[in-house]
């Protein structure tokens, strides 16, 4: 099983190393919380304007949660779903909606269904910096589809991309 998810991520994204690197240290860029603040009310307001009421969550890098906005009417399962999406999207390093795909039933990586957290249900998304390198995700749950959630995380990203693409 290990197997299986090492050669899922190294398949799904590009794992961040290099061998020739002799510091004992990383280091690693995250958003500041006005910006994953920013990033959240971009989506939900998105959703809001089609007439969805949705929970938003930003996480970190490393899947920990910086922000969560629920709309005064979204569904009590918002905080969870948007959290594991946006957890399983950074986890995963793709959008929840690739790896719904990726993990069908019969399917090499479809174990990967089987962990606690993950949840590939579109509406997850990995936000990158300019470079390239992962500086959190988000996801986004409660409008009428997973392609809808989508649409909303990406306005979110949409919204602080300027001041993110160095």
């Amino acid at each position: 099983m290990r197997t299986l998810i090492a050669a899922t991520l190294v398949a799904l994204g590009h794992v961040p190393f290099s061998a020739a690197d002799d510091s004992p240290f990383i280091s690693e860029e995250v958003l500041k919380p006005e910006l994953a603040i920013e990033m959240a009310e971009a989506a939900m307001n998105t959703c809001r304007d089609q007439g969805y009421q949705v929970g938003v969550t930003v996480v970190d890098r490393s899947g920990i949660p910086q922000v969560f906005l629920r709309d005064r009417f979204a569904g009590l399962h918002v905080y969870e779903t948007s959290r594991r999406k946006a957890w399983t999207a950074v986890s995963f390093r793709t959008s929840t909606s690739e790896l719904a795909v990726a993990t069908e039933p019969g399917k090499p990586s479809a174990g990967i269904r089987q962990l606690s957290e993950a949840l590939p249900l579109g509406g997850g998304l990995v936000v990158y910096q300019g470079n390239g390198s992962i500086v959190g995700g988000i996801g986004v749950s409660g409008a009428p589809g997973p392609e809808l959630d989508d649409v909303c995380a990406q306005a979110g990203i949409d919204a602080i991309a300027d001041r993110i693409a160095f």
